[in-house]
This record gives structure tokens, C-alpha cells and sequence, in this order.
């Protein structure tokens, strides 16, 4: 007579994260301020200002947009603050930065507003694999942010996963 198969891992305390749940929908649009500047390199403030006049915001309605310059120019800060108060109206978030750093702002975002309660004193789960960008930096800030609380902390999965640390 065969043995049955018990599934340990789904009869334990074990709970698993997977940040990638916690992906916001919505378009990330990479916003480069170069075809803007004489060129490329010179910002002209009054021609600044006629460019953010005349662009259509309303194409960046519930997008996540990373404001960059992909020229060596020196852009003033006040320069990228204009182009924010257009797209406060549309977009979702708008960041200094390129795509990367906007999800990581995102997730850092996410996470700070974690409610991690149900994790206190059991063993946790990082989920490591993700079909969608989860940054590194998300991963750690969410480590940090167990730590106090959760019994023991691994990255990857039930069936094969790296303890990052345990409670004495």
C-alpha cells in the first residue's frame, strides 16, 4: 500500500510575499527634456516654458512617468518642478530619474505602506521569481521592514529558498 503524500510545506506556518501582487497597473513613460533644450544642451527659460505650454499633458492620464535628460546638459531643478505641476493633473507619479528608479520609488512607496501585522512571530517567504519588474531595492527595503517582527525571513521559494535570518 503506497504512503500517502503529505504536503508539509502547506500544512505549516509559512507565509510567502510576493511583491509582484503589488505591481500598479499603468504605463511608465520615459520623459526626456533634451528635444527641449537648445541643442540639447542649453535650457532657454522662455523657450522652456512656450515648449510646457504647448505639449499635450493629457496623454500622460494615469501613467507613471520618469522625468530624465539623456544629454550631459545641467538641468536647473526648477526645470523639472515646472514639468511636475503639468503632469500632477494626469499622471500617476511623476520622478526624477529613468524607469529603473521610478519603480523603485514605487515599491518604496508600497511597501512603507505595508500592513505586515500578520506576519508577526511566523517564519516568511520572500518570493524571489517575478514576470514583472520588482526592484532589488524593494526586496531589501521589505527585508528591513520584517525583520522585528517575523520569526524567520528567506527569499525564494517554499521549495527552494535562502534564509536571511533567524530569530534567537
Amino acid at each position: 500500500m503506497a504512503e500517502e503524500i503529505i504536503n508539509r510545506v502547506a500544512n505549516s506556518k509559512l507565509k510567502t510575499i510576493d511583491l509582484e501582487d503589488f505591481y500598479p497597473e499603468g504605463k511608465r513613460v520615459l520623459f526626456d527634456i533634451k528635444d527641449w533644450l537648445m541643442e540639447g544642451l542649453v535650457l532657454r527659460e522662455k523657450d522652456f516654458r512656450l515648449h510646457i505650454s504647448e505639449h499635450d499633458w493629457s496623454q500622460y492620464q494615469d501613467c507613471y512617468v520618469a522625468l530624465h535628460c539623456s544629454t550631459d546638459a545641467i538641468v536647473p531643478d526648477w526645470a523639472y518642478m515646472l514639468i511636475s505641476i503639468q503632469l500632477q493633473d494626469f499622471a500617476k507619479l511623476s520622478v526624477i530619474g529613468d524607469l529603473e528608479q521610478l519603480e523603485s520609488i514605487l515599491f518604496a512607496e508600497i511597501v512603507s505602506k505595508m500592513n505586515i501585522s500578520e506576519f508577526e512571530n511566523l517564519p516568511v517567504i520572500i518570493k524571489g521569481c517575478a514576470n514583472k519588474p520588482v526592484p532589488a531595492n524593494a526586496l531589501v527595503l521589505l527585508t528591513q521592514k520584517l525583520k522585528p517582527i517575523a520569526k524567520s525571513v528567506m527569499f525564494g521559494e517554499a521549495c527552494s529558498f535562502v534564509p536571511l535570518f533567524k530569530r534567537k
